[in-house]
């Protein structure tokens, strides 16, 4: 069984486990849909804010790649005007 499969089993456990005691508990109705609503926006938020985080790496990255790139450029570059002008 792979990873990703035990992942997503658990993750829906979680969900189905989560949604049921909500359901279960003894609220109005309408509390319990407001609670439900409050623990999707909580799930929603914190499902954006990781994109946002992996999104931010990977564009670190980049920008650290393009800084070597350019940093081992100029440092020829350097080297080349110096044994030019030698």
């Amino acid at each position: 069984m792979s990873i990703g499969k035990v992942v997503l089993g658990t993750m829906a456990g979680l969900t189905i486990g989560a949604i049921g005691g909500i359901l279960f508990a003894p609220k109005k109705g309408s509390k319990t849909r407001r609670d439900i609503m409050h623990k999707g926006d909580g799930y929603w938020h914190k499902l954006k804010t990781e994109k946002a985080k992996k999104s931010a790496d990977k564009d670190a990255e980049k920008a650290r790649v393009k800084y070597d790139d350019a940093k081992k450029e100029v440092k020829n570059l350097a080297t080349e005007i110096k044994h030019s002008t030698s």
